[in-house]
């Protein structure tokens, strides 16, 4: 009877030493996972079920059963979080389980250039395939509640890349580009030049607009900057063709008419209205900002396209005038407004 109990229980340690192997080999094997690698995506309120009931089905987890149990005697099938994974080759069971808890997840990303208006910034949100798209247009009441005490959210969003997962929204990246536009302006505004023209910091958000639509050249905003200060302090008009334009709307077609810079209806005429228009007519980046907050302390009050993407800065209304017929009446083929950007 000893000898029968002694291979009985031998064969048993056999086969639980077989068992534990086998389970030990099948944690530590491979998940089937191609050279490419395989995206999970783990939805908000996704059980460990679920997760491993699509990898079974994609047919790249083979022991969904130890996976399970596995993470209800660990704990791991409470903290998976939401998200989309890139699983690599040679991903393990244990291995993915690691990467759901830590939340390592695909990160997307998104860039507002400096000097779109916020249309523009919606729609190149709206391009993103992998954003979900919550709000309605510039006017969304979330984004109005969000400027306040502002009527317009025009020029209220910092321009910049913005990193984004599976689940955020245009919401989400509007709300990042709003704080950070307002800690941008706060430590511009506190280290501004002194006696500007601005009773805020709003109004030189108006400015630095204005000159993120003047020039794309670093070294001339400070300049662009320097002319219409200098236009407000002495009661001039600023005379900016982009404010004009901004106030046409979608229905303009790109050809500015002097009917146009004659419109008295249109409050962002710079040629007829006195002072900054009503709001900002882009999103300023922080260049700009600092710029409208350190004009340069020339002379120039007159600046005219050069025709090469530069202008011609002028002190004098007579040289001002010699500028405009050469380099405005004389336009040659290659003539651009906009700065040429290199290949």
């Amino acid at each position: 009877m000893i000898q029968k109990s002694v291979v009985v229980l031998l064969v048993i340690a056999v086969l639980v030493a077989f068992a534990v192997g086998e389970l030990r080999n099948r944690w530590a094997a491979p998940l089937e996972i191609s050279e490419q690698g395989f995206v999970l995506t783990v939805a908000r309120g996704d059980s460990l079920q679920s997760v491993v009931d699509s990898m079974s089905t994609a047919g790249i987890l083979k022991c969904p059963r130890l996976v399970i149990l596995y993470g209800r005697w660990t704990g791991l099938d409470q903290q998976i979080k939401p998200g989309e994974y890139l699983l690599p080759i040679n991903s393990t069971a244990h291995s993915m389980l690691m990467q759901l808890q830590s939340g390592d997840v695909i990160t997307y990303q998104v860039t507002l250039p400096e000097g779109i208006t916020l249309a523009m910034a919606l729609d190149i949100l709206r391009q993103e395939k992998k954003l979900e798209m919550t709000l309605e247009g510039p006017t969304d009441s979330q984004l109005l509640e969000l400027i306040k005490p502002y009527s317009s959210p025009e020029g209220l969003f910092f321009p910049d890349t913005y990193h984004y997962v599976y689940g955020d929204s245009d919401w989400n990246i509007l709300q990042r580009a709003r704080s950070a536009m307002n800690t941008v302006l706060q430590d511009e505004w506190a280290d501004r030049a002194s006696a500007l023209p601005y009773e805020n910091p709003y109004e030189a958000v108006i400015m630095a607009s204005i000159i993120e639509r003047e020039t794309g050249l670093p070294e001339e905003r400070q300049q662009i900057s320097g002319v219409f200060v200098r236009r407000l302090q002495r009661g001039m008009l600023l005379q900016t063709d982009p404010t004009v334009i901004y106030g046409l709307g979608v229905g303009f077609d790109g050809n500015l008419q002097r009917e146009h810079l004659a419109d008295d209806n249109n409050y962002y005429n710079t040629y007829r209205r006195a002072g900054l228009p009503p709001t900002p007519i882009a999103l300023p980046g922080r260049r700009a900002i600092h710029a409208a907050l350190h004009p340069d302390t020339q002379n120039s009050l007159y600046f005219v396209a050069r025709g090469d993407g530069g202008h011609v800065f002028s002190d004098t209304l007579n040289e001002h005038n010699r500028a405009v017929r050469k380099y405005q009446l004389q336009r040659r083929k290659a003539y651009t407004s906009s700065p040429v950007k290199s290949k």
